[in-house]
């Protein structure tokens, strides 16, 4: 991570695309253990964890939030969804087809992270000439 105000977004965006290729890890285990007995999914709450970090700031604009969030404490955790009913005889809760659609939607928001990191190297390409 680099530590420079000009990197904000960056640091920002390099966390929330750490998140989103972990959630992609444990999704795709959760399809891979659809039939195992007694597997609880797991997933990765990144989102909550950014907002509460940018809320908690006492900064009023997104700029000053961002700037001034603690990226240490900006990190994915994995938790197993022990809450998700499970409609199976065996304890599983894993639907494979809530999986897929929650893989879609996931591989989507990678790829408009890799975008928003592009684009923000770009700016800095540019302004850098």
């Amino acid at each position: 991570m680099i530590a420079s105000n000009a990197f904000d977004y960056i640091n920002v965006l390099d966390k929330a695309a750490d998140a989103s290729a972990l959630r992609q890890e444990l999704l795709s285990n959760n399809i891979a253990n659809q039939d195992t007995p007694n597997y609880k999914r797991q997933d990765v709450d990144f989102e909550s964890q950014l907002t509460k970090a940018l809320k908690n700031s006492k900064y009023t604009s997104i700029d000053s939030k961002v700037a001034n969030l603690r990226m240490r404490r900006l990190e994915g955790k994995v938790y197993t969804d022990y809450e998700n009913y499970s409609y199976r005889l065996d304890g599983n809760n894993v639907d494979p087809e809530q999986e897929q659609v929650k893989l879609a939607a996931n591989q989507l928001k990678y790829q408009g992270l890799m975008n928003s990191l592009t684009a923000e190297f770009q700016n800095l390409k540019t302004v850098s000439k």
